[in-house]
């Protein structure tokens, strides 16, 4: 058989109408697939038009698909030769490199991760703090972390959320300034000292600072965080964090935007996002910007000159 004879509609003992209400979805579906529309056959026209209307309706349709020709392949765009001793092209790109977990080659940390959220979320070590919280905060962020933001321990909206930072010192200072840094959240790693919220005296609201005592309780857990997640750079949020991380009292304008080292992790002391909220002046905030950017050079990220001016005094 050729080819002709194999693409043609055959039809047997059927009536005019029904031939017709089968072949046309067929014909229609092809010519939405075509540049151009299909043209029936000859043969096959007169093949329909001499049926003769009958009752019985059976019919017996061979594909026509494969008398269609497919659309030609473009050609390939020519390609110049490379020069001896040229170097490939780098591909560009208009937006940074991402440092969320999906680009990243698990090295076999997030099943310990897994286990040790896990343990997090069900420590029982600190009584008074087990029967007052709402739940714990284990932290967020992508477990391929090349920055890691360390703060005290969980507010209120914190201790209700499950999430560390989204108060409204998280809010307004904290996911602002990662932005600026042009991160986001899935990008760093954010967690607390101490994982559960302080509790608070019968009768009074707000927030506490957490007891040495508990924050020595609580940090193999951040530890064994920082270890797992491997960041290049750790920023500590206040004087507190930095006496939970490191075991030492300091003072903020003693340590502030002066590099100190934790495990042989780089670790950039910076103000609160809490203390910005409650001075909130263009020196404060330039303060805690030009940390900020000593951490990104740290990390090698390109710095633009509008990012190297914010929080400056306009000309």
């Amino acid at each position: 058989m050729n080819n002709r004879e194999r693409d043609q509609v055959t039809v047997r003992e059927v009536g005019f109408e029904e031939a017709l209400d089968t072949v046309m979805p067929i014909l229609r579906d092809i010519k939405k697939s075509l540049r151009r529309a299909p043209k029936a056959t000859r043969t096959s026209l007169e093949q329909l038009t001499s049926v003769k209307a009958t009752p019985k309706v059976t019919a017996e349709i061979t594909p026509i698909s494969s008398s269609v020709k497919k659309p030609a392949a473009p050609a390939p765009i020519p390609t110049r030769s490379a020069a001896p001793n040229e170097k490939p092209a780098t591909p560009t790109s208009t937006t940074r490199a991402s440092h969320s977990s999906k680009d990243q080659v698990d090295d076999g940390r997030l099943p310990k991760l897994e286990e040790l959220k896990k343990n997090i979320l069900t420590c029982t070590r600190c009584p008074n703090l087990v029967s007052s919280r709402t739940q714990v905060v284990y932290g967020v962020g992508s477990p391929f972390a090349e920055l890691m933001f360390v703060g005290e321990a969980p507010g209120e909206e914190e201790d209700l959320r499950g999430e560390p930072f989204v108060g409204r010192s998280g809010r307004e200072v904290l996911d602002k300034m990662i932005a600026a840094m042009e991160y986001t959240r899935n990008d760093i790693f954010i967690a607390n000292v101490l994982k559960c919220r302080p509790d608070m005296p019968e009768g009074e609201s707000g927030n506490r600072k957490p007891k040495p005592a508990e924050m020595a309780t609580c940090l193999p857990w951040l530890r064994e965080q920082i270890a797992l997640i491997k960041p290049k750079v750790l920023v500590t949020l206040g004087a507190t964090a930095i006496e939970g991380l490191l075991g030492e009292s300091v003072t903020m304008r003693d340590v502030r935007g002066k590099w100190l080292d934790y495990n042989g992790v780089p670790l950039m002391p910076t103000y609160h996002p809490a203390y910005i909220l409650r001075n909130q002046t263009m020196a404060e905030k330039r303060k805690v910007w030009e940390d900020m950017l000593l951490v990104m050079e740290k990390l090698g990220r390109p710095i633009s000159a509008k990012q190297r001016s914010y929080f400056l005094p306009k000309a």
